[in-house]
């Protein structure tokens, strides 16, 4: 069938040591999945089921390009992630075979509106605006399974300006990789393409124009800003 009005790209991540990227069918990120971070943030970090809201493909920055700073806003936080890429999925997939469905991963940055995410906050309301805006979730290249394995341990941090900003461990997730896969999988029809970003440490914080970027998770990836 032809279409009324030219269809959009497919948004592509880089994929390291290839010519060829890797296509973005959904995004999904996990909230407050390490215990300090929901702890800063006022929550109980208590394991209590997952709660996962969604990005656009067409919000994420292809590694190392500028981010600009948003409008309606004057408190963007930094979060930094990792990121899994997923090559197959379903439904219902059991936590034993979760890993079966993942490509590679990378580190991101979940950039947060967050004067505006209190707001809606505290008025029940939904958290798009605050999350899901242009540009918001830079992304380093994808470095597949086969380089690096499944990292559960790993030193995963943020800086800025050169200063340190974030630093955690993987291995402090309240929920592990192939559990958020399982629990996502229960709500979701997971499929080639969709990526998750796994949630933040503690330490997050404001960036403003000018300043410069920059994260990684060890053994993984790393990734650098320049807020303008």
């Amino acid at each position: 069938m032809q279409t009324i009005i030219p269809p959009s790209p497919p948004v592509l991540l880089p994929i390291a040591g290839s010519l060829v990227g890797f296509p973005v069918r959904r995004v999904y990120c996990v909230g407050r999945n390490y215990a300090a971070h929901a702890i800063e943030m006022g929550h109980d970090p208590d394991r209590e089921p997952p709660f996962f809201f969604q990005k656009n493909p067409d919000n994420l920055l292809v590694a190392d390009k500028a981010f600009p700073y948003p409008p309606r806003t004057t408190d963007v936080h930094h979060e930094v992630e990792l990121v899994v890429a997923l090559k197959s999925g379903g439904t219902d997939i059991p936590v034993e075979q979760a890993v079966d469905c993942v490509y590679g991963y990378a580190v991101g940055i979940d950039f947060t509106r967050r004067d505006l995410q209190a707001e809606a906050k505290k008025a029940g309301k939904p958290w798009t605006a605050a999350k899901a805006f242009e540009h918001s979730a830079p992304v380093s290249e994808i470095v597949p399974v086969e380089a690096i394995g499944h990292p559960v341990n790993g030193n995963i941090w943020l800086k800025v300006n050169g200063e340190l900003r974030q630093q955690g461990d993987l291995n402090q997730m309240i929920w592990k990789i192939p559990e958020v896969i399982s629990e996502l999988s229960r709500l979701f029809t997971l499929a080639p393409g969709d990526i998750i970003m796994t949630g933040t440490p503690s330490g997050v914080g404001p960036v403003v124009r000018g300043d410069a970027v920059t994260c990684g998770v060890d053994g993984v990836a790393a990734l650098a800003v320049t807020v303008l």
